[in-house]
């Protein structure tokens, strides 16, 4: 659970997007959306794999 303290004369709107942000760094959201429905393990992998070679293009594409 994330705790987030609203310091004393801080606009509601700043703690809200400091909250939002704390939610997006942890990755709740995502974990959840993926807990929704079972993936195999072979599909995981492969979805994993296809991470990194897209990644190791992207590197690639920088180097050059």
């Amino acid at each position: 659970m994330l705790i987030i303290e609203v310091k004393e004369g801080e606009n509601i709107e700043r703690a809200l997007k400091r909250y939002k942000r704390k939610t997006r760094n942890t990755k709740l959201l995502n974990q959840l959306r993926e807990k929704k429905h079972f993936t195999k393990k072979s599909v995981r992998r492969r979805k994993q794999i296809d991470k990194a070679a897209y990644k190791q293009y992207l590197q690639d594409q920088e180097n050059q």
